[in-house]
């Protein structure tokens, strides 16, 4: 892995900093997540990959021998099942390198996500305008 004493300012320059086939392999994982999410915005965060849509969506990094995966503890715990072959903490999840990644998964936890922060968002609005107008 090469170490992160470079601060990246875009997602291509954080892949670029790898070798080829870890280039390949995130490439495909930002493909896949953004076909999920398409209209969540990049950028780094905590100098890793990161998707945004109200709010943090899920993030990525490139690791020695993995790739991980920070959709949040929601997005966790509601695959737990699906992901329990993998290594994982509380919000993360660990893909081997050396293995085929599973595209498919990432791209229900990342959907699932974008519908957790949306209907985060419209219910934070609707306690907004609810206020506006009791107050009024």
């Amino acid at each position: 892995m090469v170490e992160n004493k470079i601060t990246v300012k875009s997602i291509d320059e954080y892949i670029l900093q790898f070798p080829p086939e870890v280039q390949e392999i995130l490439k495909a994982l930002r493909k896949v997540i953004k076909d999920a999410a398409p209209d969540a915005e990049e950028k780094i965060s905590w100098q890793m990959p990161t998707f945004v849509l109200h709010g943090n969506l899920v993030h990525f990094a490139a690791h020695k021998n993995h790739i991980g995966f920070y959709p949040a503890p929601s997005g966790i715990d509601a695959f737990k099942e699906e992901l329990s072959e993998y290594k994982g903490a509380k919000g993360s999840v660990q893909f081997p390198i050396k293995k085929p990644l599973p595209y498919e998964l990432i791209s229900k936890i990342v959907k699932f996500r974008v519908a957790e922060n949306t209907k985060f968002a419209e219910d934070k609005l609707n306690k907004k305008s609810n206020l506006m107008t009791n107050n009024s």
